[in-house]
């Protein structure tokens, strides 16, 4: 555990005045104290809050590696969360996995919020932060109540309130009747959390210039997304005959679109099938309805979540990894194709163009463009030499992106607040 500093009096251990029967403690003094607080990082005692924790999703894997590395680092982090899988449909868990040595978990009853909000609440999380008195709350997400709860809590503990939105605009991520109320809620969690964020930290520097009008530049930090590089590293061996999508299927992921597409692909490839593995967030009959009319259902398979030694395996072994999304705050899963020396094809949405430059981790297309996105999967299928070098140039950036350098970016912030 690193050292906390916080009392004048430390007792602590050291080779230089250890005796002969073993280590010994020394009682160090206001000096002493003084002189090692500058020598040796503070250990903070750090409340992670979001809306689901233990389950697939980007967010979801981002707090945990953070809260994972942090632990690993000596701090003290504790996750406040809900008892949710999924929102739609809205989906408790009976059983979550065992989390991250050294990171606590307090799972909270969550209740659904209205039907035009995504307003998931959680009984008894503002008490729950006051009991645990935190150094610092960092929150998640953007227009969701456990946010509002954060910030508030924050301000009434005194301690620096830290947010990364992982922010999505209304335009791309719902229909357009829920944008009126979602302008008003944008403008509550401006007044109450984005003003009293001490760091707004953002994932791409795109969505950095996207909240500008919540919060001034000299508040926001742009620290991307990491990667477990271990486990990324599966042996890749020759690619299996199949076009991977991963994630969720839903409506703004750019399915249907993706399906229109494939219709062209499939028949110059025979040998070649769409497989599509994540969570069904209310497309998958849909989407196999789609299939079956343009006369795909042999060439498409739905594989549901995998576990994640299978997701690994299955994703190291495509040919190709297709994300056909409307809009991406970063696209997490695009790292994990090039960790695994896999070329993509990614619309140029959102955070998509920092993760992957065009023509040299893989092709990117206009979203909505079925036939730009056709064309840019025949021609990665058609050429082995292309995606071996597209692959090759994926891996080496993916490099960048480990979950320690990240978490170390993060760990800076946080300490740079706290001591204040």
């Amino acid at each position: 555990m690193v050292a906390s500093f916080r009392n004048v009096g430390i007792t602590t251990v050291t080779a230089a005045n250890a005796g002969p029967h073993g280590a010994r403690a020394k009682k160090l003094g206001v000096g002493d104290a003084l002189i090692l607080r500058a020598a040796l990082p503070v250990s903070m005692r750090v409340a992670q809050v979001c809306l689901r924790f233990g389950a697939p999703g980007g967010v979801e894997t981002h707090v945990e590696a953070l809260s994972r590395e942090l632990a690993k680092r000596g701090h003290e982090v504790t996750v406040f969360t809900s008892d949710l899988v999924r929102e739609r449909p809205f989906e408790r868990g009976a059983s979550f996995p065992a989390p991250p040595e050294g990171v606590e978990v307090v799972r909270l009853p969550a209740r659904a919020g209205r039907r035009a909000f995504p307003f998931v609440r959680f009984d008894g999380l503002a008490r729950a932060l006051r009991d645990a008195r935190p150094d610092v709350i960092h929150a998640h997400s953007h227009r969701y109540h456990h946010v509002l709860v954060a910030a508030r809590e924050a301000r009434r503990l005194g301690v620096p309130f830290v947010l990364t939105p992982h922010y999505h605009p209304i335009e791309a991520d719902a229909p357009r009747w829920k944008h009126a109320g979602a302008a008003l809620v944008d403008a509550l969690h401006k007044r109450v959390a984005y003003r009293h964020a001490a760091r707004v930290l953002t994932v791409t520097d795109l969505e950095r210039a996207s909240l500008a009008r919540f919060a001034p530049p000299e508040r926001m930090v742009t620290i991307p997304n990491g990667l477990d590089l271990a486990a990324w590293r599966p042996p890749r061996g020759a690619s299996r005959p199949y076009v991977l999508y991963a994630g969720r299927l839903a409506s703004n992921k750019g399915l249907a679109r993706l399906l229109s597409a494939w219709a062209l692909v499939a028949p110059k490839h025979p040998g070649v099938d769409l497989v599509l593995t994540g969570r069904d967030w209310g497309e998958e009959a849909r989407l196999r309805a789609q299939a079956a009319r343009l006369g795909l259902a042999p060439r498409v398979r739905f594989v549901g979540h995998l576990p994640d030694a299978e997701y690994r395996e299955t994703m190291a072994h495509a040919r190709v990894l297709v994300l056909p999304s409307e809009w991406e705050a970063f696209g997490i899963v695009l790292l994990e194709a090039m960790a695994c020396g896999v070329p993509c094809v990614a619309t140029r949405v959102g955070g998509v163009p920092e993760v992957l430059e065009d023509g040299r981790e893989g092709l990117l297309v206009e979203p909505g463009d079925e036939a730009a996105l056709a064309i840019a999967l025949d021609r990665l299928l058609a050429d082995e030499g292309l995606r071996a070098k597209l692959g090759e140039a994926g891996t080496l950036k993916a490099a960048r992106f480990g979950w320690p350098q990240i978490a170390a970016r993060l760990e800076s912030e946080l300490l740079a607040l706290v001591k204040r």
